[in-house]
């Protein structure tokens, strides 16, 4: 398997190989031709979110500036809303479901490191996918952390961590993220 069949599995890989560093900087070129086409029209901010990412549905909002690994396996689906300064590491699928509304500086990762040292030491990494359902409100700064699955018509609060998958229809917040009655 190639590094990047590897990373797409969700296996250890090396990110430093050449087939990755060569996507990774197609996306950065993509990002800074997009981030710096802020004033453009909504139909040709959405043609450029089709051309750098996996999937795009309709009237979707992405605010600059937007950053992101790859951008192929990003999938966003209707009405979906990021707002400034967002950041996915998107080394696997991150899936955001339709009228999900993201606020300013949430970042969501996908990219995860062995916890053994060793393995550490030789620059492996993996992914875990993250999936957030439809309809989530996710305050502005929040942390969603590798393999979470959120809910459709979940709220994270601002500032959270999200370590743990949240269930359908839950209020989070806090660090780690905790169901709250408020």
């Amino acid at each position: 398997m190639s590094q990047k069949q590897k990373m797409l599995a969700g296996e250890l890989y090396v990110a430093d190989d050449p087939e990755l560093a060569a996507d990774a900087a197609r996306a950065a070129r993509w990002m800074a031709r997009y981030n710096a086409a802020s004033d453009a029209d909504g139909p040709a901010r959405h043609a450029m979110l089709v051309e750098g990412l996996g999937e795009v549905g309709k009237r979707v909002t992405v605010r600059s500036p937007f950053h992101c690994d790859y951008g192929y396996n990003i999938r966003l689906g209707d009405g979906v809303f990021l707002n400034f300064g967002c950041v996915i590491l998107d080394v696997v699928a991150v899936e955001i479901g339709a009228g999900t509304q993201i606020g300013p500086g949430v970042q969501i990762l996908t990219a995860d490191h062995p916890r053994d040292p060793a393995l550490r030491a030789q620059a492996l990494e993996f992914g875990r996918p993250v999936r957030i359902g439809a309809n989530v409100w996710i305050g502005g700064g929040a942390m969603i952390l590798p393999g979470v699955t959120i809910g459709d018509d979940a709220i994270i609060g601002a500032g959270s961590v999200v370590t743990r998958d949240v269930p359908r229809g839950l209020t989070v917040m806090g660090n780690p993220a905790r169901p709250t009655t408020r």
